[in-house]
């Protein structure tokens, strides 16, 4: 991909700029003693805090998940930048090296919160809108464990029939990639939906939205359309030539649509106008998108870099409230759902949710969603072949049950023992208890930009809770700590100073650790008595 030659470098105080041709400039922070750094990549939120030795490229570099040019330090410090630079983590300070544009640091307030305020309102300002409201308020339920590559209408209503016959609300019911006849050719696929318009009727009846999963890849065996586009040199090109790159992802190999080109953006929208007009659907589930698809051997009619096109395939959801990502650049403050990186069905990858979601918050992105409950590999939940762990899909659902949403795959009634899914139905139960405050808080954070889902050091600074990853607070008065270890009877639970109720009536004195038994059906979490 070309990069911009034309950079403009200049040192003051607070920000940094650079004059030349691709001439790369540093800039050094100081840390004090104790001074903790998180910064704007999702994936790597726990590895939060930063320790030293740590490193990070923003160019071409999303990390499977999202990214945002913004650093944040326990005493106020930050750094931002509208492009994209480099950054390592010392003992006592940060360097930064940048070659395209301006690097702006600075020191606002003395903690975590009131740093994170300041640059959320400064640099990507919330937008005062959210996504749809169902999906914060009722689980979503994504069809590809259930179905993976064999979206069909019969099986879909039936998994909808499921869900509320045992006993879970309706909420947004996500479509999964294969409904379409091929990829660019958006258009149900024939064989396996008899009748479309009837199946989205259905669905609407039960009380469920439906989203469609969607991406800006094109297949070259579709030859008409293949060749219509690439006429109108609406995919990203081999650089040097005419000819479409052909890029390589999890599903093949595939032309590329460029979203510098117009024509390709109006193509695409008129595609996804045809779904919600013709068909009655809802929102998009966005899939790729990643900078990796962007290689410096191709070029785009708009000179992108990698990150613009991230950048430019996220405005596509700005259209609708029903949206979902998993990669993204950039788009703080915007009313997208983001969601984390796939996880497996592990008790490590469980492990990864709470610190990925403490910066998603921290980093202007509090519409987020955890991604799929127990984890969205494939091969787990074929039960006859052993692989699941009961205990942990109860748990990753509890995890999820207070975070801003929550997402269904497996049908727990399938896959659990009566036990098992009365702990899942219970846990979707506190949700429901605590629908309210999430709605509130997340209408508050679409005018505030403030995190939903906050860390205890951005609600209690400076009292030692930088490195507690394995606890939250929902809002600024509800504590949250699920239990994410296998084989365990209990758990440590730091309380903040204060008094504070427990889920089952106990009152505690904060300041201290505090030990309770989990049983599986328990979600531990704690009011703030004032």
């Amino acid at each position: 991909m070309k990069i911009p030659l034309l950079t403009i470098c200049l040192c003051i105080t607070s920000f940094c700029l650079c004059f030349g041709e691709n001439k790369e400039k540093t800039t050094q922070i100081h840390l004090e003693k104790g001074e903790k750094v998180w910064a704007g990549i999702i994936n790597d939120g726990s590895l939060m805090p930063l320790k030293s030795g740590y490193r990070m490229d923003f160019y071409a570099n999303n990390k499977y998940n999202q990214t945002q040019p913004l650093i944040l330090t326990s005493s106020g410090q930050f750094v931002w930048s509208e492009t994209p630079y480099e950054f390592i983590v010392g003992e006592n300070e940060i360097t930064v090296n940048s070659s395209f544009g301006e690097v702006i640091t600075g020191k606002h307030g003395t903690n975590l919160k009131e740093v994170q305020q300041f640059t959320s309102q400064k640099f990507f300002p919330a937008s005062g809108l959210l996504p749809d409201t169902l999906l914060i308020s009722s689980p979503q339920y994504n069809t590809w464990i259930e179905l993976n590559y064999n979206q069909n209408q019969a099986a879909i209503l039936s998994y909808a029939k499921a869900i509320i016959d045992n006993g879970f609300p309706p909420g947004v019911i996500m479509i999964d990639d294969s409904w379409q006849e091929d990829y660019g050719v958006w258009s149900f696929h024939p064989g396996r939906f008899s009748n479309p318009k009837e199946m989205i009727r259905e669905l609407h009846a039960m009380g469920f939205k439906v989203m469609l999963w969607i991406c800006p890849f094109v297949s070259a065996d579709q030859a008409r359309l293949y060749t219509k586009l690439k006429d109108d040199q609406a995919f990203l090109l081999e650089e040097g030539n005419k000819e479409p790159a052909m890029i390589r992802w999890w599903d093949g190999v595939s032309a590329l649509l460029d979203f510098s080109n117009p024509k390709a953006v109006t193509w695409f929208n008129n595609q996804l106008d045809y779904l919600v007009k013709d068909y009655g659907i809802d929102g998009f589930k966005f899939d790729a998108g990643d900078m990796e698809y962007y290689p410096a051997n191709t070029s785009s009619m708009g000179n992108f870099t990698p990150n613009q096109h991230c950048e430019r395939y996220a405005q596509f959801g700005l259209r609708f409230p029903l949206n979902e990502y998993r990669a993204c650049w950039k788009m703080g403050g915007k009313p997208l759902v983001q969601r984390l990186a796939d996880k497996s069905h592990k008790w490590e990858d469980l492990q990864l949710l709470i610190p990925n979601m403490i910066v998603e918050g921290l980093m202007g992105y509090p519409f987020s969603c955890p991604d799929m409950i127990g984890g969205g590999g494939l091969s787990v939940f074929f039960t006859e072949r052993g692989l699941l762990n009961q205990d942990l899909v109860v748990r990753s659902a509890q995890c999820h049950a207070l975070m801003p949403m929550m997402q269904f795959s497996v049908a727990p009634w399938r896959v659990l023992d009566k036990e098992h899914l009365e702990a899942v139905q219970k846990a979707v139960a506190v949700r429901e208890k605590f629908k309210s405050l999430i709605l509130k808080l997340a209408h508050k954070s679409a005018i505030s930009g403030e995190p939903i889902l906050k860390s205890l050091e951005y609600v209690f600074p400076g009292q030692g809770f930088e490195n507690i990853t394995d606890q939250f607070m929902l809002g600024d008065n509800l504590l949250v700590a699920p239990m994410l270890l296998s084989g365990q009877k209990g758990r440590n639970i730091m309380l903040p100073k204060g008094r504070w109720k427990a889920d089952d009536g106990q009152i505690f004195t904060g300041g201290k650790e505090v030990f309770l038994e989990t049983p599986i059906n328990r979600l531990p979490y704690f009011e703030r008595i004032n």
